[in-house]
């Protein structure tokens, strides 16, 4: 492989001239930029970019860590990661916990800066003693109560699961069933929040099932456990598009035609809710601007030029109405 050496004999400039134009410094007379980089493209020459991370004292990684890939959030929110860290020059590592306490306790306790410059983790299942001070910038995604002094990026799930429900109620529907309903999860409990105070304002029953795990599957049995009450729901409040789409397979099968006799509305917009029949009304987070927002905070701490509190960032939503609701 051709050397920085071997480009500037070719060029007629110095080593340090050939360094300066491979890491974009602007100092380089326009003609031996010129002739540098000619010299490259006849050398072939490719920078290591190994070597020249280790000098900047950085890695050129940054960890994800996320529960389930399989689940198109977190998929499409990996996307927009990997594509706001480029502009940093980051490459990507990514990790699944499947929501495991141990898992994520563990993932967590690896990381440091012989690993990553940073990392960006959706936690699940950890307790603020699972976690002890990382040798890294971290941001967290999403609402688990972890209060530690770490930046975090989030919407507003109280005000946006809120905002789904209130939908609901403006069609006159009166019997509204929320799916999602978790133990230990802290966006099931903020959405389950939000669903509370909009059917406590009118006056409304509350009418709840549990689901342990946010796929298509456990959408279809909670929709099938309320349908079998004897006051089943006329409208659904799904803490995801995968239990949504799943609820709306399940009343699909009992003969019901949505939105006449059940409206549901999701939560996520991912891709697959607007090209479902009919299309999902979904809760719609601004993924691009949560990824930029994250990664542009673990950057800022990576980067050392300056000392900061931790960041809560709040992402803006919205509810886009689709065929489930209106027909």
């Amino acid at each position: 492989m051709a050397t920085l050496r071997d480009v500037a004999v070719l060029a007629g400039v110095s080593v340090k001239t050939v360094s300066n134009v491979v890491n974009g410094y602007d100092f380089v007379k326009p003609e031996n930029r010129r002739r540098v980089e000619d010299a490259l493209t006849a050398t072939g020459y490719r920078p290591n970019i190994g070597a020249r991370n280790l000098r900047r004292g950085r890695t050129g990684f940054l960890a994800l860590v996320v529960p389930e890939l399989s689940i198109p959030y977190f998929g499409e929110l990996a996307g927009g990661i990997i594509a706001a860290a480029a502009e940093h020059d980051w490459s990507v590592l990514i990790e699944q916990t499947q929501g495991d306490r141990v898992r994520e306790r563990k993932v967590i306790a690896d990381l440091g800066p012989h690993m990553v410059d940073g990392a960006i983790v959706s936690p699940q299942a950890v307790v603020p003693d699972d976690v002890a001070t990382p040798g890294v910038p971290v941001v967290l995604l999403g609402e688990h109560p972890l209060p530690l002094p770490l930046d975090h990026v989030g919407i507003d799930n109280v005000t946006a699961a809120h905002t789904a429900v209130r939908h609901l109620i403006d069609l006159g529907r009166t019997r509204i069933a929320v799916i999602g309903q978790h133990p230990t999860r802290g966006t099931a409990t903020q959405r389950l929040a939000g669903y509370r105070q909009a059917i406590a304002e009118a006056g409304l029953p509350e009418i709840t099932a549990t689901a342990l795990r946010y796929h298509h599957s456990d959408g279809a049995a909670a929709m099938a456990e309320l349908l079998d009450r004897a006051e089943p729901p006329d409208a659904v409040f799904c803490f995801n598009d995968m239990l949504a789409l799943g609820a709306i397979r399940a009343a699909h099968d009992r003969g019901l035609r949505i939105p006449h006799d059940l409206a549901v509305v999701g939560f996520d917009n991912t891709e697959h809710s607007a090209y479902s029949v009919p299309a999902l009304t979904t809760i719609a987070p601004d993924k691009a601007a949560l990824a930029k927002a994250a990664v542009d905070l673990v950057h800022r701490r990576a980067s050392g030029g300056e000392d900061f509190p931790p960041q809560d960032v709040s992402i803006p939503f919205a509810l886009e109405v689709r065929e489930s609701t209106t027909p």
